[in-house]
């Protein structure tokens, strides 16, 4: 099988943002002074639109949804912990453009947040089509696939999806799109697992190996 179109998920598959986002919620539970939470619940809703995550987190502040996502907001542009982009992501996503693969990202950041980020890390160029939980339905209603499928005429099974979430897989699956798994992103490899992902990736390395050796067809994709 050739596919023509990778998408990414961004928080933990494209950059490793996930110490911050978490950092953040901590800050935002002491601002308002909320039940603490783990670190393993607060991992549990990246990829979530951000009231969704709040909602999903929070469920007794229902109510407090919007202002705690402006809370979380402000403190996550303050907080200083360092994002980088994954070791080995933009020689794998220059090789798949230059096979004529097409490239999407599917995000449950905020348009704003996204477009910050694609400028911060120089990845702008390689992606034609960008959805965040801003242009689509929070994940994972397939929503956000599905319009990315439609704008680039492209059927579900010659895309994959990538990403570091049970989201992410639900995501894939609801859109009828196969899915690999990344282990070093939010979630643990046997929580991924548990999704039947097409490959279970631990590295940047191993996910162009799958991607390039096995799964693209250069020639059919362009």
């Amino acid at each position: 099988m050739a596919y023509k179109l990778v998408i990414f998920d961004w928080d933990g598959t494209v950059m490793d943002t996930v110490p911050k986002i978490v950092n953040t919620l901590h800050k935002v539970v002491a601002c308002h002074g909320l039940e603490p939470i783990s670190n393993d619940a607060a991992k549990s809703i990246i990829g979530l639109s951000l009231e969704t995550a709040m909602v999903t987190l929070f469920p007794e502040q229902q109510a407090m949804a919007a202002e705690l996502a402006q809370t979380y907001k402000r403190l996550y542009k303050e907080d200083t912990t360092p994002i980088t982009v994954f070791e080995g992501v933009e020689a794998l996503l220059a090789e798949l453009k230059a096979q004529g693969i097409l490239l999407a990202v599917a995000t449950g950041k905020s348009r704003a947040g996204l477009d910050n980020l694609l400028a911060h890390s120089g990845l702008s160029d390689y992606f034609c089509v960008t959805r965040t939980a801003d242009d689509a339905k929070s994940k994972p209603d397939p929503d956000m696939l599905l319009q990315i499928l439609s704008e680039l005429g492209v059927p579900p099974e010659e895309a994959i999806m990538v990403g570091d979430t049970g989201i992410d897989m639900q995501l894939a699956s609801n859109a009828h799109v196969p899915a690999i798994a990344v282990t070093f992103g939010a979630a643990s490899a046997a929580q991924l697992t548990a999704y039947t992902p097409l490959a279970l990736c631990h590295s940047y390395a191993q996910l162009s190996d799958f991607l390039l050796s096995e799964y693209i067809d250069a020639e059919l994709c362009q």
